[in-house]
């Protein structure tokens, strides 16, 4: 039998990469603090913005997995028609709540970059680069959110 070969998925890596990111940092930190009572005043900083963006990459991902908030017990006593209709409804909502998160996002992108011109407190920064992450990496949300609802419903054919 042949090897079977997998394929490194883009939202694997990007939430691998962002997770080893913020515990190099971290480390980095404890062991300057620890060998020359210095402490990095932007790890803090860099490592919750990341924490933040990496938090939408892991919800795509348990999206997919269908590890989202459900009344799997009601669902179950669902009769195969009603099943269908719920599935598209929660579908339905969570896109459109990350759709929401999105707008927001994009909107306080504007301000920050046309109006406000806000600089974070550590790197002096502008603050919108932080913010960026968050519609850039809902793309993978939507892919989840998508990917759950049509293993659902497939589930529900067979």
């Amino acid at each position: 039998m042949g090897a079977t070969t997998q394929r490194i998925r883009i939202d694997h890596f990007v939430a691998a990469i962002l997770l080893f990111t913020m515990a190099s940092i971290a480390f980095a930190n404890v062991l300057s603090r620890y060998l020359f009572h210095f402490s990095f005043a932007a790890t803090e900083e860099i490592t919750i913005n990341l924490f933040v963006w990496l938090t939408v990459v892991g919800s795509g991902i348990a999206f997919e997995r269908g590890g989202q908030l459900g009344m799997i017990t009601l669902f179950n006593v669902l009769p195969a028609k009603f099943k269908k209709i719920v599935i598209l409804f929660s579908s339905g909502l969570s896109a459109t709540l990350f759709i929401l998160v999105d707008l927001y996002m994009i909107q306080a992108i504007y301000d920050e970059v046309t109006l406000f011109q806000a600089t974070s407190a550590a790197l002096a920064i502008p603050v919108w680069i932080y913010y960026i992450g968050v519609p850039i990496f809902s793309v993978f949300v939507f892919r989840g959110i998508y990917r759950d609802a049509s293993t659902k419903l497939e589930g529900l054919r067979k």
